[in-house]
């Protein structure tokens, strides 16, 4: 299908809109066409998160559904074994390459595998660095995203209306392996630095650059054990912390473990991303403050139609080619909007969009 979808880089995404398009592509996809024998490969990270699964299962099942033959691999956070995986679809033939990296430094000589073999590349939710060989990119405004994680903090505070503070926070980032981070990182630091730098803000560790605050793999238990580090090292009997930055909801739950396990029985503030169903149900019990939803059905629909636009030799749909420098070249991009989400409206984004059933969170 070819569904419009400017109207969803202006604001969030409405659970009408979002129900439409899913009915659109259940009604469309099984009549648009036969995937003529073609072989689509995709490659994602993880199945260690919840969003992965998804993202893996949503495109498997679109591609699929335009009767395309589908290699699906996951290779655990293991770069190398990324690196074989995709190698071994090359070998096998696929006409166009899906991948969602883990490194994404490592994965220059397969690409030129893939560049030899006439095989376009489509950069998934994380761009892939210093190659040539890197077609398209679909993926989330994620600057935005981190934006809306800092404007939450800024706001729940009151540091927006002029409250003086001083409030106690702590900084989380990604994975340095994920071009993601940096992006998610410099999004809320836009925001949150010129209260950090007129002290309404304190971060009691000192712990404020992209180096110091990286999370390996996206790892909760490693945010975990940083966080339980700074609580032992930094604060102070009646010292609490008021609000950390966490940019994935798996990271959110690490450190909330970490304030649970320092006697914590009010959480500060907490944000994430993802809208993992563990962290929804934390959301609404008040655990966690906010997570940034990202409808992965939709980065899936996007995906597959510049996939099936690439295969039918048309050019795909873009809607920037000016942001996204791999270090090589500029990669033409199609990007889509997040959504800030709390207790205040996951009913209407999550719920009653289908993104979660009432049942999930039981």
């Amino acid at each position: 299908m070819n569904v419009n979808r400017r109207h969803l880089l202006t604001g969030s995404i409405g659970a009408a809109a979002v129900a439409l398009v899913a009915s659109a592509c259940a009604s469309e996809d099984g009549d648009s066409g036969s995937g003529g024998g073609k072989k689509v490969g995709i490659a994602m990270p993880t199945k260690t998160s919840e969003r992965w699964i998804l993202d893996g299962d949503n495109l498997k099942a679109a591609f699929e559904d335009k009767g395309y033959e589908v290699s699906l691999q996951y290779a655990n956070d293991v770069a190398a074994d990324q690196v074989s995986q995709i190698e071994t679809m090359v070998g096998q033939g696929v006409n166009v390459l899906v991948i969602a990296a883990i490194d994404n430094k490592s994965l220059s000589g397969a690409l030129a595998q893939a560049k030899e073999a006439d095989i376009k590349v489509i950069a998934y939710d994380r761009l892939i660095l210093d190659t040539p060989d890197v077609d398209y990119y679909t993926s989330f405004d994620n600057t935005k995203v981190g934006t809306l994680q800092g404007t939450y903090i800024a706001e729940k505070l009151g540091l927006d209306a002029g409250e003086a503070g001083p409030f106690n926070i702590e900084l989380f980032a990604g994975a340095l392996t994920d071009n993601n981070a940096r992006y998610f990182f410099d999004g809320a630091m836009a925001v949150l630095q010129p209260y950090i730098d007129g002290g309404q803000l304190v971060v009691l560790s000192g712990q404020t650059d992209l180096e110091q605050v990286a999370t390996e793999n996206w790892d909760g238990a490693v945010a975990q054990d940083r966080m339980e580090t700074i609580l032992t090292s930094f604060y102070t009997a009646g010292q609490q912390v008021d609000a950390v930055l966490a940019p994935f909801d798996g990271i959110s739950r690490g450190i909330i473990a970490a304030l649970d396990g320092a006697g914590y029985t009010t959480m500060p503030i907490v944000t994430g991303q993802d809208a993992e169903v563990d962290s929804v149900k934390y959301i609404i019990a008040g655990t966690q403050s906010m997570t940034v939803y990202k409808d992965t059905r939709l980065l899936a629909e996007v995906t597959v139609d510049m996939a099936v636009d690439i295969l039918e030799g048309k050019d795909p749909e873009i809607n920037d080619d000016t942001t996204y420098d791999n270090g090589d070249h500029v990669v033409p991009a199609y990007l889509l909007e997040p959504v800030s989400v709390d207790a205040t409206n996951y009913q209407a984004e999550l719920i009653d969009s289908g993104y979660i059933t009432e049942d999930q969170l039981q």
